[in-house]
């Protein structure tokens, strides 16, 4: 059974203030302070100091000098502009790995796919975020390009918390699985054009569902 992965105090403050940042709970030009931050969820200031350095690291945030970090302003333009990004690098991993026919990968690619199914159907969204990270990865171990493996987990990163975000979706998790099930039949059929396409369709989808968790972004 998939279990729910374990967070540090860091990772809570983060992934709130991420996902209320995705959904204009916290609103652009809002200060991040530490001290209130800290209160609010009981923690000393250690981690509320960390989790803020690490939304600055993949742009959630901007440092000030002397000040406060501030909520930056996403425009659904520039986000469409980082999925598309996402979208080419994901659908070329997949396409990789279509080329490999190595059984240890292909038995784990189904394992991770069928961590997926069980997630979806428990319907717990940390749950599936957890087992939909593993099946990314493991296409980007199959696809054989460290590289290339490397630079899509960095971009990831930037759009972490809208592919988490998306997840509120009304019925999301088991479309998520649907579009997962056509990448792995392609992946498995050794078939490098199908599986960049259903990849490429799967990461565009994920982008539309955002702006029905974040109208302001749609």
């Amino acid at each position: 059974m998939t279990a729910k992965p374990k967070q540090t105090a860091t990772d809570r403050v983060r992934t709130t203030l991420a996902d209320e940042i995705v959904r204009g709970i916290i609103g652009p030009g809002s200060v991040l302070d530490e001290a209130s931050l800290a209160e609010r969820f009981s923690v000393s200031r250690t981690p509320v100091r960390e989790a803020i350095r690490q939304l600055e690291a993949i742009g959630f945030a901007a440092a000030k000098p002397h000040c406060s970090a501030v909520v930056p302003r996403f425009t659904p333009d520039k986000l469409t502009e980082m999925f598309v990004v996402m979208a080419e690098m994901e659908a070329l991993c997949a396409s990789y790995a279509a080329q490999q026919s190595v059984p240890i990968w292909r038995d784990k690619l189904q394992i991770v796919h069928d961590d997926c199914c069980e997630a979806a159907r428990g319907g717990d969204i940390d749950v599936y975020y957890a087992a939909n990270i593993r099946f990314h990865e493991t296409i980007y171990e199959i696809s054989g390009n460290g590289f290339l493996a490397e630079v899509t987990r960095n971009v990831r990163h930037r759009l972490a918390p809208f592919r988490k975000a998306q997840f509120r979706s009304f019925g999301r998790l088991a479309l998520s699985v649907e579009e997962h099930e056509k990448v792995v039949i392609a992946i498995l059929g050794n078939d490098p054009s199908s599986a960049a396409t259903t990849m490429r369709d799967h990461m565009l989808e994920v982008r539309h569902s955002v702006g029905d968790v974040s109208p302001s972004l749609a």
